[in-house]
């Protein structure tokens, strides 16, 4: 019993000094407003949820409303949004693409990534088929430090700006959560730096992003 006490005890100590290390290096990372971010050629704006209307949820139009804000300012020359679009029924990367085309950016300078099923996959797959060096990324508090972590450790000089402009649902259950997610961060990008689960032809970021897209 002794014995498996101290297992678990290691195990603990692991979990939360990964899960720590992580928020740390991502914190390091933030910037307090979006005045305070130097320009980068793309933003990165990691998908969530779609409601059954198709219409973003209150955590995906959060992130679009700054993604657009990074534009229009010129903080950001080119969007790069990526989600979850593993089947025909449930799709992120469009629903956002619909978005911001609507509110005036540029066809050509709208990317999109349909394979973005995980925070690694977005970030590896931004580094890996997109040629992305640098870059703002932008989702919520809760999220941003292992983001940014994820994107250092594939290769990304990444910054970014907490985009909450309201209270979420399930809110307190994500940030719960974050401490498994950042140990497995750790390992899975820190680490191991794995490779996404869906690799692709190059689409680089500095060309138009209409290459991209699977629809018109």
């Amino acid at each position: 019993m002794k014995k498996f006490l101290r297992v678990l005890a290691c195990l603990a100590v692991l979990v939360l000094g990964s899960s720590a290390w992580v928020y740390a290096r991502g914190r390091s990372m933030e910037c307090d407003t979006i005045d305070e971010l130097a320009e980068a050629p793309v933003a990165i704006v990691l998908g969530a949820g779609v409601k059954s209307d198709g219409k973003p949820s209150d955590a995906l139009a959060d992130r679009l409303e700054q993604a657009l804000e990074l534009y229009r300012t010129g903080k950001a020359k080119k969007l790069l949004l990526t989600g979850d679009h593993g089947t025909q029924e449930y799709d992120e990367t469009n629903c956002m693409r619909r978005w911001v085309l609507v509110r005036g950016v540029k066809e050509e300078d709208v990317f999109c990534d349909h394979a973005g099923f995980s925070t690694h996959d977005s970030l590896a797959r931004a580094r890996q088929v997109f040629g992305v060096r640098r870059a703002i990324v932008v989702t919520q508090a809760f999220h941003l430090p292992r983001a940014l972590y994820t994107a250092a450790a594939m290769g990304i000089e990444a910054q970014g700006v907490a985009c909450d402009r309201r209270e979420y649902q399930k809110g307190l259950w994500y940030a719960l959560r974050e401490t498994g997610s950042r140990t497995k961060a750790f390992v899975q990008s820190g680490l191991l730096h794995c490779a996404p689960r869906v690799g692709g032809a190059p689409i680089p970021i500095e060309g138009d992003g209409r290459e991209s897209w699977d629809e018109r």
